[in-house]
């Protein structure tokens, strides 16, 4: 028999005819303050269960089913949710984790499709190739993330910190990045002749100082009043990108076709190797 207790009152939330909660059917319980440190909950159903406040941190949850899991304030730090099912096609069925530590937990190749992720500490994480696409970011601390070759198409990280975070090879295509804080990112690729995707990305008021965009596909991206500070988009192919506004001071425009930029107001007397046609006229 396995007690499921309370975090800080010490009542029994639920009790489990098994010796391990490892592969166990949770579904639908209530365990609402839980405390499961460092519990083995590797490919546990915990589909529709309440887990709000619980304490998990440290937990294995690998390939966990987590579908419309509610782990609002939940205390995942460190926890291993390599492969966990935590996303879904339709946005109600998707966990939710707003509020959630998540700080240096593992979500590798896990799925994050259309989660609630608000406001979330996801600092450190590893989210190496897991599938994010749809998820909602916005206002979360994802400092220093390890995320390559992960998707994050249509995500929306408006104002999410992504300081330092490893994007190399990721696809950002048509995610919200405005007023997002990404200084000294990583979006370059690991890979010989390889490049990362952003796309129709709006980074609108984004911080991108320091930031390594070298080969990026940033086609129809908007950076209107972005900081691209010392920014090195050597290569890049900003196909129809705006730049209206932009802080280029000190970014490296090497290699950059720059005719179909729209440009307007932006401080490319301070930018580096940037050959532009005659004709584009208010530059600064």
């Amino acid at each position: 028999m396995f007690e499921i207790k309370h975090r800080e009152t010490g009542q029994v939330l639920e009790r489990i005819d098994a010796d391990t909660l490892a592969g166990a059917d949770l579904r639908d319980m209530h365990l609402n303050g839980a405390d499961l440190r460092g519990a083995d909950l590797s490919s546990a159903n915990l589909e529709s269960s309440d887990l709000v406040g619980a304490l998990l941190s440290g937990a294995r949850l690998i390939d966990a089913i987590l579908v419309a899991t509610d782990l609002t304030d939940a205390d995942l730090g460190g926890a291993d949710l390599t492969q966990a099912h935590l996303g879904a096609e339709r946005p109600s069925r998707a966990a939710t984790l707003n509020g959630a530590n998540l700080s240096k937990a593992n979500l590798e190749r896990a799925d994050l499709r259309h989660a609630d992720v608000r406001r979330a500490d996801l600092r450190g994480a590893n989210l190496a190739h897991a599938d994010m696409r749809d998820t909602d970011f916005q206002g979360s601390d994802l400092c220093h993330v390890v995320a390559p070759k992960a998707l994050f198409i249509r995500a929306n990280l408006r104002e999410a910190n992504l300081c330092g975070a490893d994007l190399r090879d990721c696809h950002l295509n048509d995610a919200n990045l405005a007023g997002a804080s990404m200084h000294e990112a990583d979006l370059t690729s690991a890979l010989p002749g390889g490049f990362t995707v952003i796309n129709l990305a709006n980074f609108e008021g984004a911080d991108l100082r320091g930031s390594k965009l070298r080969s990026v596909s940033a086609q129809e991206t908007n950076f209107r009043n972005a900081n691209l500070t010392d920014v090195d988009l050597t290569n890049a192919v900003l196909g129809g990108a705006i730049l209206r506004r932009a802080d280029v001071t000190n970014a490296d425009f090497s290699g950059v076709e720059l005719a179909s930029v729209t440009m307007e107001f932006a401080n490319f007397s301070k930018a580096r190797n940037a050959v532009y046609p005659s004709y584009k006229k208010n530059l600064r």
